[in-house]
């Protein structure tokens, strides 16, 4: 039993820290003032080269769940950023067309919420002030159209209505 909770610590930690690199859009970067600083680069977590991630941002792997990987996963990723909530909405909206994403609606607000798709997946991105500083994004990746999951429960023990 003491194994298999090693194994899984150990697990959780590989993940935590090969999903920490990466490099950031220029738009929440300072300007250094080096050319090659100024170019817009794209960056992500090394496991979800489909999605831009902001700098200094930490996956909650606590509340993370995510199956698969490269542009295949689906699943929920919990981010926290310093950055405040109006900063990831303007740099969700503006990075995710250049992974691919096309936006299907977003709404800003106290809990901000933008959808797009890619392929034959679906993106909804909500976007929430942290309670000191910063904010938490939550990223969910379904495949679209799928059915619900788990399937409702049927009752057979309920009678036909009366007509």
């Amino acid at each position: 039993m003491r194994s298999i909770k090693t194994t899984a610590v150990v697990l959780t930690l590989s993940l935590a820290l090969g999903a920490c690199s990466g490099r950031m859009s220029s738009v929440l970067t300072p300007d250094s003032g080096n050319d090659d600083q100024k170019a817009p680069t794209r960056a992500s977590f090394t496991r979800f080269p489909d999605l831009p991630m902001p700098v200094k941002a930490e996956l909650d792997m606590g509340k993370t769940l995510v199956f698969g990987a490269n542009d295949a996963w689906i699943g929920r990723m919990v981010i926290s950023s310093s950055h405040g909530s109006n900063d990831m909405f303007d740099f969700y909206k503006q990075e995710m067309p250049g992974f691919g994403w096309q936006e299907i609606t977003s709404v800003r607000s106290e809990t901000s919420v933008m959808i797009f798709t890619r392929g034959e997946r679906i993106a909804t991105i909500q976007i929430a002030s942290a309670t000191l500083k910063g904010a938490k994004v939550t990223i969910t990746v379904s495949p679209k159209g799928a059915e619900e999951f788990p399937p409702p429960a049927t009752d057979v023990t309920t009678p036909p209505m009366a007509q």
